[in-house]
């Protein structure tokens, strides 16, 4: 793939991006890089990098940027804090701002990515204002349930707001790197995309374990207990999880199970996936197997790993918020440190048994107890029927239902470098008209769309019209809020922001590839 392709990969871009030389000289500029700073299209290629800086910064910023070129190394300008960029007509700007080094033959190249923190920086101070808030009117009567009731609210929209359009720009970021690793085959540029994932898988990480907590302590997750068949969810974390295994060089195992449980069955697959992506993380080599056991009229489902372990001293503390292993050895981007923690705060919620064994250079087993309520005939649900041989032959036609402009093109970008035709829509009402016209073998839908229009109407407008056996991907970011549709075998929910591989995994195995 040409440079040029890949400018104008950076160009689609949903964050500014910049491309500048060790000397400081800006070689490109986006779009949106130009707009956010003030400047016409172009306009930034061959100036100094300087410019975008305040005048009372410029001296010591040639120095960090000599720094960085010596140490080339991916992060957070700043070490995370909030950076002042300098606009066209001198007004000052806050920024968040990531840094990439790629090495172009001699030179040493640095890859900029600028977000505009405005915005964010207004809502942590509203969430902060609604705290102090809520602390203050809790001394009092009459108006600390009126300032704790404005408390809750402003918390609630927060989140709501979180959960939607801080986890969208991730989106855009990962899937169009998971296009850029499919078109890159070598070189420094495929080494410098692999770190990138890695960055962004972290943050992404970092971001559905920050949200997740705080839907926990805000209340804002109830408990919908009914009786399910545990192979099914078990599948359903195999596929979500598989590509990402053998991404890291693991197979991942699962025992079939013949068992219905009784409990959330959401929430028990949140669990099951945070202790999965716990056990991927700490395990260099080897398996990460999922298996059942029966036990005193419990079914307990075992998360076992050949990984480090934990040392015996350490297992009391594991799940403590931010309590993380010694990773001097472990991989460069490593969790939170609030998968278990958040994993804890579940088992609590669910009233279930979570216990935890271990032993140091062999692996650690994770074993949460449920309420069996009996066994059935089908030790698995069974498998996809494979498509007929004239429709395997053609190119799937997917539809996509996105309204964010920048998620939408990403997600199409993906599709078609891995062979499938695409059908893009903002609406559900768009999406019907193209449906009438051409016929789609799979759909893609988020579940917040616009105009108050969710996916789940989107997945049953269109069964209605092309009929009951469309398959389905639900994006969202509250799992809990699919009503239903998780017990759905034609349908298969990912937790947003969804990495590459799992979302082209999902889709082929349900196409039965």
């Amino acid at each position: 793939m040409g440079p040029q392709v890949l400018l104008r990969a950076l160009d689609c871009a949903p964050d500014a991006m910049l491309i500048v030389d060790a000397a400081g000289t800006i070689l490109f500029a986006s779009r949106q890089a130009c707009a956010l700073l003030g400047y016409e299209p172009g306009c930034l290629d061959g100036c100094c990098i300087e410019q975008l800086v305040p005048e009372r910064f410029r001296p010591q910023h040639a120095g960090y940027r000599e720094r960085f070129v010596a140490q080339r190394r991916t992060r957070l300008m700043g070490s995370g804090l909030v950076q002042l960029g300098c606009r066209r007509d001198a007004s000052e700007i806050p920024l968040e701002i990531g840094l990439s080094p790629i090495c172009h033959g001699e030179q040493v190249l640095t890859v900029a990515a600028i977000r505009d923190v405005t915005e964010h920086q207004r809502e942590q101070a509203e969430l902060i204002h609604a705290r102090e808030a809520a602390e203050v009117a809790r001394r009092s009567s009459d108006a600390a349930r009126e300032a704790a009731n404005r408390a809750n609210q402003a918390k609630s929209r927060f989140l709501a707001t979180a959960s939607h359009d801080l986890r969208q720009p991730l989106q855009s970021l990962a899937l169009l790197n998971g296009t850029l690793r499919q078109l890159v085959k070598e070189g420094d540029a495929l080494t410098a995309l692999a770190r990138q994932g890695e960055a962004i898988d972290a943050m992404a990480r970092l971001l559905r374990a920050l949200l997740d907590i705080s839907r926990l302590e805000s209340g804002a997750i109830t408990p919908s207990p009914a009786d399910f068949s545990v192979a099914e969810l078990l599948a359903a974390v195999h596929e979500e999880f598989s590509a990402l295994a053998a991404r890291r060089g693991l197979t991942l195992e699962i025992t079939p199970s013949a068992h219905i449980v009784h409990s959330d069955r959401a929430l028990v697959g949140q669990i099951l996936r945070h202790l999965v992506m716990n056990a991927i993380e700490y395990t260099p080599h080897g398996h990460v197997r999922l298996s059942t056991e029966t036990r005193s009229g419990q079914l307990y489902i075992h998360v076992e790993d050949s990984g480090t372990g934990i040392p015996s001293q350490e297992l009391p503390h594991i799940y403590e918020e931010f309590y993380r292993l010694d990773s001097s050895s472990q991989a460069a981007y490593r969790g939170s440190g609030l998968g278990l923690s958040i994993v804890r705060r579940l088992v609590r919620l669910l009233g279930l048994e979570i216990e935890a064994r271990s032993t140091v250079g062999h692996g650690s087993v994770f074993s949460l107890a449920l309420c069996a309520r009996e066994s059935h005939s089908a030790a698995a649900p069974a498998a996809p029927a494979a498509p007929p041989a004239s429709a395997a032959a053609q190119r799937p036609r997917v539809m996509v239902l996105e309204d964010d402009p920048a998620v939408r093109s990403a997600t199409g970008l993906l599709l078609k470098v891995h062979g499938f035709d695409v059908l893009a829509a903002a609406t559900i009402g768009e999406a019907l008209e193209a449906a009438r016209e051409q016929p789609i073998d799979l759909l893609i839908t988020d579940y917040h769309l616009s105009g108050g229009e969710t996916g789940t109407q989107a997945i049953a407008a269109l069964r209605a019209l092309r009929g009951p056996q469309l398959q389905a991907v639900l994006v969202t970011g509250d799992p809990s809020a699919a009503g239903g549709l998780e017990r759905d075998r034609r349908v298969r929910l990912l937790g947003k922001p969804i990495q590459a591989e799992q979302l082209i995994g999902v889709l082929q195995a349900l196409r039965g590839a």
